[in-house]
């Protein structure tokens, strides 16, 4: 257990409430347990974080923020399987940040359409980022919840069999 004994209580609430999340999930996280956890008063941190919803949101648009830069990073193929380790990798911070209609979840999509939209061959990077983003999130869910393997090498096949939006090919209505 880290404690706070200086400088910046607001991040040392962060990061107790990331480590509360990733340890025993969304329902034993309160504001009480992080201030623990950072080894301040229960008091302290309502400077901060004024409830619960305000201290996941912040949580969630971290993120957010994470994966976005986790997606920069990256091109292609890539930026999906970038996007599958990162759920992976903080199961509870993902189902959070998905959990209701963030800003930062559509800055990330913009992020997507981006990237489809400098491949001069995508007819309609909007529904091609829509796509991937369907793809990546479902197969991320569907690996974390036991449904599909996440076997090595597993995530990069099953990017790698779906082709986005490269044909000039109308929607039906």
């Amino acid at each position: 257990m880290s404690t706070y004994h200086h400088g910046d209580l607001r991040k040392a609430l962060i990061q107790a409430a990331e480590e509360i999340l990733e340890e025993q999930g969304l329902a034993a996280l309160s504001i009480r347990e992080a201030a623990r956890r950072a080894g301040v008063s229960h008091n302290a941190p309502y400077r901060h974080f004024p409830d619960r919803d305000s201290l996941l949101a912040e949580l969630a648009a971290e993120g957010f923020r994470q994966l976005g830069a986790e997606l920069a990073a990256h091109g292609g193929r890539e930026m999906g399987e970038a996007y599958v380790r990162f759920a992976l990798a903080q199961p509870a911070r993902f189902r959070l940040m998905f959990g209701a209609q963030r800003k930062a979840a559509q800055e990330t999509y913009a992020m997507l359409v981006s990237a489809f939209r400098k491949d001069g061959a995508i007819a309609d990077p909007q529904a091609a980022a829509a796509a991937a983003w369907s793809l990546v999130h479902g197969l991320a869910q569907l690996v974390l919840d036991g449904q599909l393997s996440n076997q090595p090498g597993f995530i990069a096949k099953v990017i790698g069999a779906v082709r986005f939006a490269t044909a000039n090919i109308p929607a039906r209505s």
